[in-house]
């Protein structure tokens, strides 16, 4: 009898606390559904003032998400009016689906307190004004996070020099409407560039359906938070840059400048662990300019700053082995119709030479430097290279590849997305065999990505330690830091 009354009151217990859970679960689900904001980036332009086309900063940049928040400044994927230094612009833009609208974010990444009046359009034709400037209403902004850091880089390594404009008050004009608005449809911004001084650009503009400020947040995954603070590696060299780590894990690669051209180091690996004393490798530090490695391993090894002849098959690249102790060159890389604007470029390769993907700008790059694929011919030489699609191409730069052996996560360097402030480093994953579709680029988060610059990747599968480069305050270093392959590669 006892035991009975045991398992009754235990099976009573279970009813009470199951009923408990579930009223828990519906009071939770309830809270975030009140709570959660209805937002919305626009999507299709209806109507605008003015437009500077081309690739880089046409009106067409203002659509989706924003690129050049939370970190501010000057970005090639922002639209730059043609009066944006004192004149008056329009611009009308849609949205994917109708909804309540209480609050209109225009992120203004460059002088920002420009926007004088909102009108909203429910699906009737009409505009309705919403929201005016006041006399002394003053924008929110914040301190850009982006720096000049990058311009020092690219002067000296192989990357187009652009000159950083002096960044003044990025902000985000949160228009909270006296009164929402249901099924609102598309959105009209009327701007008056004369009432702050200097150069302007809009990059986003987003709806919601609550006063919540919206959170402009960089696309990361949590593990990466979770990661040591990486440590800089002792090597007296300036200005380095392509690192890279041999397959067995055992050397490291790098160039730096030295007697007035790129020169390439290298260290061993010590039994405790650490590098030893770099040296240089005086044969594979022939050209006059640059000279960089960008794969090695006991097959082949890729070298890169040769001296090429433009728009021939001549890529700058070549093809080296190892024989008898010393670097022998076996062929130059050569692709069909090869054009590059810059001397020279990045590129990473397969393991066994079949694909190859490099960082270069052409007349058909989104804007800046875009990432390209190639395939392998019988005959040794690469076809076309083709676009890798505008999931990872922005209209900004992206570039220093490198393909992981599983060949679908791809590590570059990019100032084209949402960051910490200059140029940090991503991850994407290939979706499908085209090699033109890939995953939003995911950041790295703060432990490796800073407001300095970051970049030149490279991920040693073997030790599971991915080594950067960094720039703070015009000097350079390389860094690492430990990261699992099961949070590096999804397969």
């Amino acid at each position: 009898m006892k035991r009975v009354v045991e398992v009754f009151c235990n099976l009573f217990l279970n009813q009470i606390n199951m009923k408990k859970s579930i009223l828990l679960f519906y009071f939770f689900f309830a809270l975030f559904s009140v709570q959660a904001q209805q937002i919305q980036w626009a999507s299709k332009l209806i109507k605008f003032s003015t437009d500077l086309g081309g690739k880089q900063n046409g009106i067409k940049r203002i659509l989706g998400k924003p690129d050049a928040f939370p970190q501010g400044g000057s970005s090639a994927n922002a639209w730059m009016p043609k009066n944006a230094l004192d004149g008056r612009e329009i611009v009308e833009v849609g949205f994917e689906k109708p909804q309540t609208v209480k609050q209109v974010a225009v992120c203004e990444n460059l002088n920002s307190g420009c926007v004088v009046k909102i009108s909203v359009d429910n699906g009737s034709g009409n505009y309705e004004t919403v929201w005016t400037r006041k006399r002394d209403w003053k924008t929110p902004t914040f301190k850009s996070t982006a720096t000049a850091d990058h311009a020092y880089y690219f002067g000296r390594k192989r990357r187009k020099v652009q000159e950083v404009p002096n960044v003044f008050n990025p902000g985000i004009e949160y228009a909270i409407l006296e009164n929402a608005v249901a099924n609102v449809v598309a959105v009209k911004v009327e701007f008056s560039f004369a009432l702050v001084p200097g150069q302007k650009q809009i990059d986003a503009i987003g709806i919601s359906d609550s006063e919540k400020p919206i959170e402009i947040k960089i696309n990361f995954n949590p593990d990466f938070e979770n990661l040591t603070k990486p440590e800089s590696l002792e090597f007296e060299n300036s200005e380095v840059s392509n690192v890279m780590v041999s397959q067995d894990g055992q050397k490291i690669f790098y160039s730096a400048f030295a007697e007035n051209k790129d020169v390439v180091f290298s260290s061993q690996k010590q039994a405790d662990g650490k590098w030893s004393k770099p040296k240089a490798e005086p044969s594979l530090s022939l050209n006059n300019d640059y000279n960089y490695l960008e794969y090695y391993s006991d097959t082949f090894i890729l070298k890169g700053g040769v001296e090429y002849t433009k728009n021939t098959t001549e890529t700058g690249f070549e093809f080296l082995e190892i024989k008898n102790g010393s670097y022998q060159s076996l062929k130059p890389l050569k692709i069909a119709a090869y054009n590059n604007y810059e001397k020279t470029s990045d590129i990473s390769i397969t393991n066994d030479g079949k694909i190859l993907i490099m960082g270069i700008e052409t007349d058909f790059t989104q804007g800046g430097t875009d990432l390209y694929f190639a395939n392998r011919k019988e005959d040794g030489t690469y076809g076309l290279l083709q676009n890798m699609g505008r999931a990872i191409n922005s209209a900004a730069d992206e570039g220093m590849p490198q393909l992981l052996s599983d060949t679908k996560t791809l590590l570059f360097s990019s100032i084209g997305f949402s960051s910490y402030g200059n140029y940090d480093i991503y991850v994407s994953y290939r979706l499908d065999d085209t090699w033109k579709k890939w995953s939003e680029p995911i950041n790295l988060g703060n432990k490796i990505n800073s407001d300095s610059f970051e970049g030149s990747p490279f991920y040693d599968e073997t030790t599971e330690t991915l080594y950067f480069t960094r720039i703070l305050e015009g000097k350079s270093s390389i860094c690492r830091v430990k990261i699992p392959k099961k949070v590096m590669m999804k397969n």
